[in-house]
């Protein structure tokens, strides 16, 4: 899947592409040629990639063919068992969870799951989780204190699932129970935004000691189109609107919501899926051995400190003001 402001991009490559195979069909010398328009794509390529807007970012994270949860278990993990179910209403397959080995370390896993095909979105409700799936998720982070083994999430939804049935199951107090439950959790949490992290559908697992972002994934209370939609009353603002909100990776480090900004390969994470997972793996691994060093009282006191200082900003007379 391409996006419209990659088209001189594909048209390139395409025309290339071309050349090549005319070059072997007719064994002619066209390397000359194929080395111009190799050095014109990469420049394009970083002219439109080393300038991305923050709503063409928020385009790449929702690529298709982006990698998701169960893309990145296998090239960061092993020994990956699934677990399934909250004990209380039944599984969630938007929400996947169990546990694996992090360099002989056992770990708990837990992310969102969006699906990356028509038939596997609708089955997994396109990463939007239902009441059953935050309590699933709270089941494993329990089960993790109780063993002692770190948590890690992978954060990828537009937001919780927000149908009739969902609230009827009661989808606000599963959030707001993950919350709370999650602010007190003894062990280390690391969560990792792969894609789009929207409203509490990503808060609820991401109340980490660390927070990492890959580069074209965003983090907010609202979608651009939302917000555009209640601000101007017209989606169609959503560019305009995602330049407002300060929601990309660059935005969240800035401001002091996240730990690291992940650095993509170019043109994002679904061009080099094992290139990618080496740079979250060193960033794990990095959370992880500063983590493991704290006491449990010195674990929940940084992540008590740092949801405190998120929205904190001095006055003239160097006095803190919190919301």
């Amino acid at each position: 899947m391409s996006l419209d402001f990659e088209r001189p991009i594909i048209e390139l490559r395409k025309k290339i592409s071309e050349i090549q195979k005319f070059m072997i069909e007719n064994d002619l010398d066209l390397s000359t040629e194929i080395d111009i328009l190799q050095e014109r794509l990469n420049k394009i390529e970083n002219e439109i990639y080393d300038n991305l807007t923050p709503f063409q970012r928020v385009q790449i994270a929702r690529v298709r063919n982006r990698p998701t949860t169960l893309d990145y278990i296998p090239l960061l993990f092993t020994n990956f068992l699934e677990l399934h179910g909250d004990r209380l209403y039944g599984d969630d397959k938007a929400m996947i969870g169990g546990i694996a080995k992090y360099q002989e370390v056992p770990v708990t896993i837990i992310g969102q799951q969006r699906g990356r095909n028509t038939k596997e979105s609708i089955e997994r409700n396109f990463g939007m989780a239902h009441p059953e799936g935050y309590r699933k998720a709270l089941r494993l982070m329990k089960q993790a204190e109780k063993f002692k083994r770190p948590v890690i999430t992978f954060i990828d939804t537009s937001g919780a699932y927000p149908g009739k049935e969902s609230e009827e199951r009661g989808i606000s107090e599963a959030i707001a129970r993950n919350l709370f439950e999650m602010s007190n959790l003894k062990v280390p949490i690391v969560s990792i935004v792969i894609g789009e992290a929207s409203s509490g559908g990503a808060l609820s697992i991401s109340v980490s000691n660390h927070i990492h972002m890959l580069e074209n994934s965003w983090y907010s209370v609202i979608s651009p189109e939302g917000a555009a939609s209640i601000l101007w009353k017209d989606s169609a603002q959503a560019p305009k609107a995602a330049e407002y909100m300060k929601i990309t990776a660059a935005d969240a480090k800035e401001l002091g919501i996240i730990d690291t900004l992940i650095p993509e390969v170019k043109g994002g994470a679904h061009n080099d899926v094992e290139s990618q997972a080496k740079m979250i793996k060193s960033t794990i691994e990095f959370s992880l051995k500063e983590l493991v060093s704290l006491s449990l009282e010195e674990l929940i006191q940084q992540r008590y400190d740092k949801f405190r200082d998120i929205g904190e900003f001095r006055i003239g007379d160097g006095n803190p003001l919190s919301f």
